[in-house]
């Protein structure tokens, strides 16, 4: 049994991942801003803890952090406003990593997206450019770190059912349901070690998670 916790706790794919990492046997703790999400949270089989990750300095972290296993970050601010989404996407992000290096946290994954980089191509004019630029850092700044990490770049995201299957092969992007992403983070908590260091895009397809998570251990 591992510790993990989620960040983001409430988002649509934290909240079908919990689940499956709670019958995976984990002790799963998901972080939210709204008290008012702690049932919703807590009907997965998770621990609601309550946090504003915004605003925690890094004592905050450590103290959030203090005994996790796995740190599974899964937070976003949605868009929109570009102090926040540097604030929660970067800042924020950043400073859990440091806080999981810190605190010894054996595992840590990060939920990105597909094209996430220094060579993203969003254009600067366009609204999207500041949560693609904080996205780059955060992915950048984990694979600076100590820590043994798996960023997973999802490409665009559908409510669809679970298939099961992916294609973590693809050259472009393409689209998946958010319930397979879920699953590709039970998959790679369950792999532990066995993903660090590795960067998986992946798109909607036919290998098992499994299978195609197996193809990209190091």
């Amino acid at each position: 049994m591992a510790r993990v916790m989620i960040i983001g706790g409430h988002g649509k794919i934290a909240l079908l991942a919990a689940p499956l990492l709670v019958q995976d046997g984990n002790e799963v703790t998901s972080v939210i801003r709204n008290p008012d999400q702690s049932d919703e949270v807590e009907q997965t089989g998770a621990r609601a803890r309550v946090a504003d990750i915004a605003t925690l300095d890094a004592d905050g972290f450590d103290e959030l952090l203090a005994g996790q296993d796995v740190v599974v970050w899964s937070a976003g601010a949605g868009g929109g406003d570009p102090d926040r989404t540097y604030a929660v996407d970067r800042d924020a992000a950043t400073a859990s990593m440091d806080a999981a290096a810190r605190q010894g946290v054996d595992q840590y994954v990060i939920v990105s997206y597909f094209g996430a980089g220094p060579d993203h191509g969003v254009p600067q004019d366009n609204p999207f450019w500041h949560y693609a630029e904080a996205k780059t850092a955060a992915d950048e700044h984990l694979r600076g770190s100590d820590l043994t990490w798996t960023i997973l770049q999802p490409s665009k995201l559908t409510s669809g059912e679970a298939t099961g299957t992916i294609d973590a092969d693809a050259d472009e992007a393409d689209e998946v349901a958010r319930a397979d992403v879920a699953r590709v983070i039970a998959e790679t908590v369950r792999a532990g070690a066995a993903l660090g260091g590795q960067t998986v895009r992946f798109n909607a397809g036919s290998t098992p998670i499994a299978d195609a998570l197996a193809a990209h251990q190091g």
